[in-house]
């Protein structure tokens, strides 16, 4: 049985990292193996790119277009050295960001032609779609604050984007998730992270049962991420 990928999308401080890790925490507590990954940086390859994409200092930023080719080879490579194995190994694929955002951040964030955005998304991803996209929906202010109180607002270019920028995001975000209602969740991000979890883990155990996971799985073991 081939395996599905789940991506956790959302704007930055709307808790995409702790949403995907509560998911691999429950995930494992079932005994259904998974692979927990990012981008860009999930791969050796990736983690040069991010390096690039998203530097610690306030060096100047790439144009639009080369940020959005430099997201697109780290999703070439993630896609065909990570998420593409694990899911022939039959295991669920917990991405931290995918295709949707680079749709919202580099088509309606940067202002890049949409249709080419996202024929250039097929190519990249050869075709592999997520089963299953949890959307963190948060406004930009609450986001904002959230970020400041961990310190983590400003720490590279796209981060110190304004405002606006940010919700356009956000709205393209939501404008995704109008478009594809059956694979894309929307969840409200704004309360605590134990209520979010919560609903995040509600869905995904949904979706468990019409992809016989939850049976499948009863008698084996939880794998290690490669």
């Amino acid at each position: 049985m081939r395996g599905r990928l789940i991506t956790f999308e959302g704007i930055d401080g709307s808790g995409k990292t702790t949403m995907a890790a509560r998911a691999a925490d429950f995930l494992r507590q079932h005994n259904i193996p998974c692979v927990t990954t990012r981008e860009p940086g999930g791969t050796r390859l990736g983690a040069a790119i991010r390096a690039i994409l998203l530097p610690s200092t306030a060096e100047k930023k790439v144009t639009p277009l080369t940020e959005l080719l430099l997201y697109a080879a780290d999703r070439a490579e993630h896609v065909r050295e990570v998420i593409l194995p694990a899911l022939e190994a039959g295991k669920i694929v917990l991405s931290d960001r995918y295709m949707d955002a680079t749709i919202a951040y580099q088509g309606y964030g940067r202002g890049n032609d949409l249709e080419f955005v996202r024929a250039l998304m097929t190519v990249v991803t050869a075709g592999v779609r997520p089963d299953l996209t949890l959307l963190l929906d948060l406004d930009v202010a609450t986001a904002e604050r959230r970020l400041h109180e961990r310190g983590g607002r400003g720490a590279n270019w796209l981060d110190r984007e304004s405002h606006d920028f940010h919700e356009r995001v956000r709205r393209g975000y939501l404008e995704i998730a109008r478009l594809e209602p059956d694979r894309v969740v929307v969840i409200d991000a704004s309360g605590s992270v134990e209520h979010t979890a919560a609903r995040v883990i509600e869905v995904i155990r949904e979706r468990l049962q019409g992809w016989s996971y939850a049976r499948r799985n009863e008698e084996n073991p939880p794998d290690d991420d490669p």
